[in-house]
């Protein structure tokens, strides 16, 4: 297996084709949706076709996405800081170093607690065309995290929270 070149920009640098590559988050692309968390997906324009992996971080009071379920898998591990769980209609406060196992069909959010920002890695499979479910979940909404009607579409669940590209913003990641 060749080693896929990397490809410095002005949101961060990106891989290049298939291959094999190291990249520090520090300097890989983020994304940003307005209110909701910031994303490192380590990805280039083309998301990887097994496994998604990705950094995030999450201010206190502001929620990771909406909440949903998924017919895909997916865990959380958190690094640091305090977050809520919002899942399957309860509320689990987590810390670093808690991990999360979602089964497919799991309806779950996370939403940022404490004092400062929380960063957790996200892993999930991309096996399958994925079909996701937005319920309207008033427990989620007092956190700003469900939508208003149910909905299957991705793009009508975050169509108030448009998404942009950016490079790292200093002081995101703590040294572990």
């Amino acid at each position: 297996m060749d080693e896929a070149r990397l490809e410095p920009g002005g949101e961060g640098t990106v891989p290049e084709g298939d291959g094999w590559f190291v990249l520090n988050a520090r300097e890989a692309r983020w994304a940003e949706r307005d209110g909701l968390r910031r994303t490192c997906a380590f990805e280039g324009d083309e998301p990887f076709p097994e496994l998604g992996v990705n950094v995030n971080v999450l201010e206190p009071g502001r929620p990771s996405g909406m909440y949903h379920a998924e017919t895909r898998q997916e865990g959380f591990l958190i690094l640091a800081g305090e977050c809520l769980l919002l899942i399957e209609g309860e509320e689990v406060r987590l810390g670093a170093w808690d991990f999360v196992h979602c089964p497919p069909g799991t309806e779950h959010v996370l939403v940022g607690a404490g004092s400062g920002p929380c960063v957790y890695v996200a892993v999930g499979t991309r096996a399958g065309r994925p079909e996701l479910r937005y319920p309207a979940a008033p427990f989620a909404a007092r956190h700003g995290a469900a939508v208003a009607q149910e909905t299957n579409s991705p793009a009508d669940a975050y169509a108030a929270f448009p998404r942009r590209l950016q490079r790292y913003r200093e002081g995101d990641l703590p040294d572990l």
